[in-house]
């Protein structure tokens, strides 16, 4: 399968050819709400931090006696039910939120991700965009360009999450460039992710054949790890017989 690649000025540059096994993977829900779900619980910080009664200052002394004063009896003014006391299961910064995440369901995640893009006509192909010193204008005249091919006119009008640019070898100053248009998210193409990619309306990849080269190796990991784990198997078997 191919697809158009286009130039920073928004006109047509060549085709690419992209795998089947990357752009033309089936849709799978309970897969992808469960990777999408444990990247975002292993994104989550653990800022909220309350004292129980034992980490709150004071309250060593009985208010007052156990009995005669016809009152309830307390052991400490730092109790929960006592106002200044601890909180009683409250959240605690030592908690841990994060999910472990196999390869084979990240990878097809992905995969996923970018077919669903690429069906949707979202992903823009670009050769390169020319950027050799950080300049911002450079990059917003660029967006501006890519804006007029159909079917990415909110490139540059949608204010928030328009695009995610994708860098093959991320230069500073292309870096430099694009983090201050607000509507814009950079990252490189190795850290690409169901969450980036389903995150922004548009996903524009520069250098697309080291692009794709890359992302298609994620598949030839997996590829040798099952090759690996087979011939690992029968070692042991072998091993057993004898």
């Amino acid at each position: 399968m191919k697809t158009d690649i286009y130039n920073s000025q928004g006109k047509k540059a060549g085709q690419v050819e992209l795998p089947e096994s990357v752009f033309a993977v089936a849709w799978n829900d309970a897969l992808m709400h469960q990777v999408v779900t444990a990247m975002q619980a292993n994104a989550r910080p653990t800022v909220a931090h309350v004292k129980n009664r034992g980490d709150v200052r004071g309250g060593g002394k009985k208010p007052w006696a156990q009995k005669g004063t016809g009152r309830a009896r307390h052991g400490s003014s730092r109790s929960p039910i006592w106002k200044g006391g601890g909180v009683t299961h409250g959240p605690r910064k030592d908690r841990d939120y994060s999910q472990t995440i196999p390869k084979k369901m990240r990878a097809k995640a992905l995969f996923m991700a970018l077919s669903h893009k690429f069906k949707e006509g979202q992903i823009l192909f670009v050769d390169s965009f020319g950027i050799s010193l950080p300049k911002t204008a450079t990059a917003r005249k660029s967006l501006a360009m890519l804006s007029k091919v159909p079917g990415f006119e909110k490139l540059t009008t949608k204010r928030k999450n328009a695009a995610l640019v994708a860098f093959s070898e991320p230069t500073e100053a292309a870096q430099k460039s694009f983090r201050n248009i607000g509507n814009v998210t950079i990252i490189s193409v190795r850290s690409l992710n169901p969450v980036a990619v389903l995150g922004n309306s548009y996903l524009i990849i520069e250098h697309p054949d080291a692009a794709v080269a890359i992302v298609g190796s994620r598949i030839q990991k997996t590829v040798a790890e099952k090759v690996e784990q087979k011939t690992i198997k029968k070692v042991v078997k072998k091993a057993a017989k004898k």
